[in-house]
């Protein structure tokens, strides 16, 4: 049986998948929600929500992810990162998926990911879940109605939780696998419910396409000036640096929270909504955010709630502390309607150091912004996770490692490039500590790190006066208007310079130990401006 809108010339049929009971095509949110409640896969929350738990997964599953080992892509992927899958054991694990099928009930979404229509990828998404499929056409981009009569899918995704890999047959790790072929086209997972699988496998391939067309792949977000999608700034950084809240600037358009590309005219995101984390989310902080836990068809996944009232628990993390919801876009009120922009005017690498060591902002050549986008620093603290006790370096090249299928060093020349000919400026942020490591100094004040941002965005901050860092060989700002000049010396707000110099210099040795990996790798610009001990 078949419902929902579809092109009859493309049906599941042409993916090879066969004897299903029921096949649920495009279906909208209200029914998406029926039928989600219809199956007991999750309970329906207040304004509408949805609200479910992804059981023994609630994030992915990085070591379980592999990439088909075939001719055409094997020169190209970064193998150390992305797992090889044999292609044999590809279609032995799609025959016996396939088969595992048979006789159920699936949903269908037909959807693009890329709000630019020049770099678009369409994209298939089949699900076990109907909230699933509520995910995908949250997460990625919607056709309008008409365009469905004709659409043609660039790539599958088949996601099938009930689906367990052997190891023996399938060449993965443990009954949990995510494989993606780049030459059939598909993408498998298996034995997760943990729906953002299904984002972050469409990513990849983005992360994948998109440089052979001169396009660079972004994990950040992005935002424009109001009225002057010319003004465009991307915002690059892991968890804990400030990424979403520093983006979400009311006084710009937010183009998008997560996953962008920058082709030679346009800054546009890949997605359609966002996926939130919600862990103490407040309505004071973030009230728009806050405000999306409360609409209809936004997915609250694996949140503590009231049996009775329905009443949201965000600060209980027992069922996992990456808790979050997934909206439209256009729940957000100063949201981008067509998610494009300009190319970036200004580059933003926000850092949380921890040793409180680098300063709050500093200017970065094109070959130091390709050196510290390949370093991906920044650090966890004391008390963040157990058996830390002081202060450890995390280093996630591009800002977003596991989601790059080729060599890193292929971003960053993309990165430093585009720089270079646009004449973008970019800075190093540090939202992290300062006046002392962390335990003894202080968090760097949010009014200084917005007042350097509002600066560097509108290009006043490129009119100051500079000096040379003799630690990490970037430019940092004398005097900035509105902020306290002592914090732009990061010495002087240590009462102990000894110490400083200490903290300095170990944490000068571990970039400069990290990006040995790299050395081979870049060109001869690149090893000129590297962090040295």
């Amino acid at each position: 049986m078949e419902n929902g809108r579809v092109n009859p010339a493309h049906r599941l049929e042409d993916t090879g998948i066969s004897g299903l009971k029921t096949v649920h095509y495009n279906l909208l949110e209200p029914a998406l929600i029926e039928a989600a409640l219809k199956n007991n896969e999750g309970e329906l929350g207040i304004g509408g929500t949805i609200m479910v738990s992804t059981g023994e997964f609630t994030g992915r599953s990085p070591k379980d992810k592999f990439v088909v080992d075939e001719p055409s892509v094997k020169d190209g992927i970064w193998w150390e990162n992305n797992p090889p899958m044999a292609m044999d054991a590809f279609e032995q694990l799609k025959k016996d998926m396939f088969a595992h099928m048979q006789g159920g009930e699936y949903y269908v979404q037909d959807l693009y990911a890329g709000a630019d229509p020049k770099h678009q990828l369409k994209t298939r998404i089949i699900t076990e879940l109907a909230w699933h499929s509520l995910f995908s056409r949250t997460m990625l981009r919607r056709p309008e109605t008409a365009e469905l009569e004709s659409f043609t899918s660039d790539f599958t995704v088949i996601n099938c939780p009930s689906f367990k890999a052997d190891p023996a047959k399938h060449g993965c790790r443990t009954e949990t696998v995510i494989a993606i072929s780049f030459e059939q086209k598909l993408i498998l997972i298996g034995s997760s419910e943990y729906a953002g699988e299904i984002k972050k496998g469409v990513f990849s391939v983005m992360n994948y396409l998109l440089p052979a067309e001169g396009i660079m792949p972004m994990h950040c977000s992005a935002n424009h000036a109001i009225g002057d999608p010319e003004d465009a700034a991307v915002f690059f950084g892991l968890s804990g640096t400030g990424k979403t809240t520093l983006s979400a600037d009311p006084n710009r358009t937010l183009i998008g929270d997560d996953e962008h590309g920058w082709s030679d005219t346009t800054t546009f995101n890949f997605e359609g909504g966002c996926y939130a984390k919600t862990i103490n989310l407040s309505a004071e902080a973030e009230p728009e955010i806050y405000g999306t836990t409360r609409k209809f068809g936004t997915i609250i996944e694996n949140m503590v709630y009231d049996d009775y009232t329905k009443e949201l628990d965000f600060a209980d993390d027992s069922l996992s502390s990456n808790m979050r919801c997934a909206y439209p876009l256009h729940y957000i009120s100063n949201a981008s309607k067509s998610s494009i922009g300009g190319q970036p005017k200004n580059i933003i690498m926000l850092t949380c150091d921890a040793f409180g060591v680098l300063p709050p902002i500093a200017r970065l050549t094109p070959a130091q912004a390709m050196y510290h986008f390949l370093s991906g620093f920044t650090s966890k603290v004391a008390g963040t996770e157990r058996g830390i006790t002081e202060p450890q370096p995390t280093f996630s090249t591009c800002f977003g490692a596991p989601f790059m299928p080729r060599r890193p060093e292929a971003y960053g020349a993309l990165l430093r490039d585009k720089i270079a000919s646009t004449g973008a400026s970019c800075w190093l942020v540090n939202t992290g500590w300062t006046g002392g490591a962390y335990g003894t100094g202080e968090r760097m004040p949010i009014k200084a790190t917005r007042g350097l941002l509002t600066a560097a965005l509108d290009g006043s901050l490129n009119d100051a006066e500079f000096k040379h860092d003799e630690n990490f060989g970037f430019d940092v700002p004398v005097a900035v208007s509105g902020v306290d000049s002592a914090l732009l010396d990061p010495r002087s707000t240590w009462a102990d310079k000894d110490a400083y110099d200490a903290a300095a210099a170990k944490l000068v040795a571990m970039f400069s130990e990290n990006f040995a990996q790299y050395e081979q790798h870049v060109s001869d610009d690149v090893l000129a401006v590297k962090i040295s001990a």
